[in-house]
């Protein structure tokens, strides 16, 4: 082996390290909003997911741009405008704990907006911006460094492991912070949190400043213009992924969501004692499972196609859901959980909590699957989809509000019958709806023309 080679060899493991740093960091500024909403919801009846909903319309308006950026700027300049970005987003949401509580703004469904609020919003919609180019950056890489296919795949897997990682940390920091949400809960309580991902965005800055990433598109800066005669919107299989994806983040998010409403709910839960931090504890398995679910898919990604891993977890995850819904809450399970007294314990739950996290062994692998079946064979185009999809992870945001509405007029689990919806529509996609059947299309760099001279 030469100096080249083992050179060449060193710098993909290097890149596909940081791509994975940055995966973990997508789902720490994530999973911060579902959990920090049992705050607001204190305050605002109707609040509990508009953070969330507003990191995630974020990628409405970035998702084409994000993807524009990659072509033009590169991989590596992306991934450190978003970071920079990350710090901007958080900090508004830290000053939102320390300005704007006693100015009231007008009244929303009879309550008063306080300007605080309006702060942590617009904190959250920044943050959006961020994951949004650091979500851009990583899938196609990693689709990239792993060559595409299956490999492909398992590399995406492999990053969403450190992803499910921080996201079950996240929830579990939050409840532990919270406790038990009173009239005296703020967002002073989660101020921490808030400084150490400020934190590890500026180290991450740090670091990826140094390191080489490979730029796919470099060629068009070389005196040369890739002609891009069709699009992603071409291929029926990436528009129906793209409808996929709006579907499946929707789905993730949701899941623990409301989970987390319904368990903090006293009344409805039976939980009475530190229930936001059981719910934050128990939503945290969930996250947990997805670490084991994309763990596990890692190890046979190799083998078994994205396909049939996405047509089995879609079934499963509905069988899942389906008995979360159907048996009685009274039936009570012990799961693990914390108390502000007695720090990690096991406390009683409904058994549908238990169904409902073990969904997180199902919904953990289906981002790297549609992800990979939906640029396969895209070529050129890739950068351009990831950028669509990028736009549609808005599904994360819009679908939990709705199932948030739902909740509060026809019950908790009530609300699960529109992710069961989302998930059937992932079965048809994973059955037949990925086959690429556009294969005419032209997609090597064959088509390159000259500059103008």
């Amino acid at each position: 082996m030469n100096n080249r080679t083992q050179a060449s060899r060193h710098g993909r493991t290097v890149a596909i390290v940081a791509m994975f740093f940055l995966f973990a960091m997508i789902s720490f500024v994530t999973n911060l909003a579902a959990p920090i909403g049992t705050i607001w919801q204190g305050n605002y009846s109707w609040a509990g997911m508009v953070g969330n909903f507003m990191n995630f319309l974020a990628y409405l308006i970035m998702g084409i741009p994000a993807g524009n950026m990659l072509v033009r700027i590169g991989y590596k300049k992306t991934a450190l405008v978003a970071m920079a970005t990350g710090v901007v987003g958080i900090f508004v949401q830290y000053l939102s704990s320390i300005t704007g509580a006693d100015t009231e703004l007008f009244l929303v469904y009879g309550e008063p907006l306080m300007l605080n609020f309006v702060i942590y919003l617009l904190g959250a919609f920044i943050s959006g911006f961020c994951v949004c180019m650091l979500n851009t950056v990583v899938n196609p890489m990693l689709n990239i460094l792993g060559g595409g296919g299956n490999k492909g795949n398992q590399l995406i897997q492999l990053g969403g492991s450190l992803n499910s990682l921080t996201g079950t940390l996240t929830p579990l920091f939050v409840g532990m912070l919270i406790g038990t949400v009173s009239s005296g809960t703020s967002m002073a309580d989660v101020t921490p949190l808030l400084w150490i991902a400020m934190a590890v965005f500026i180290v991450a800055f740090i670091i990826i400043s140094f390191v080489a990433i490979p730029e796919p598109n470099s060629s068009s800066q070389k005196g040369r213009q890739i002609a891009y005669t069709h699009s992603p919107w071409n291929f029926r299989h990436t528009v129906l992924g793209v409808i996929g994806i709006f579907f499946y983040v929707g789905t993730e998010v949701g899941i623990p969501g409301v989970l987390i409403f319904y368990l903090s709910d006293s009344a409805v839960s039976g939980i009475t004692e530190n229930a936001t931090a059981v719910a934050g504890a128990v939503a945290a398995i969930y996250w947990l499972l997805m670490l084991v679910g994309r763990l596990s898919s890692s190890a046979i990604s190799g083998k078994v196609s994205s396909r049939t891993q996405l047509m089995t977890v879609s079934a499963a995850a509905i069988v899942l859901i389906l008995l979360a819904i159907l048996l009685p809450s009274s039936i009570r399970v012990s799961m693990p959980a914390y108390s502000v007294e007695d720090g990690f314990t096991m406390a009683q739950v409904p058994i549908a909590a238990l169904f409902l996290v073990l969904c997180g062994l199902c919904t953990s692998i289906m981002w790297g699957g549609i992800f990979n079946l939906a640029v396969e064979g895209l070529g050129k185009y890739t950068a351009q989809a990831s950028g669509i999809f990028m736009m549609m992870v808005v599904g994360g945001g819009v679908m939990p509000l709705i199932q948030n509405a739902l909740a509060n007029s026809i019950g908790y689990l009530a609300s699960y019958w529109l992710v069961i919806l989302m998930l059937a529509y992932l079965f048809y996609y994973a059955v037949s709806g990925s086959k690429n059947i556009n294969t005419d299309i032209p997609v090597g760099e064959e088509e390159e023309i000259p500059d103008a001279l």
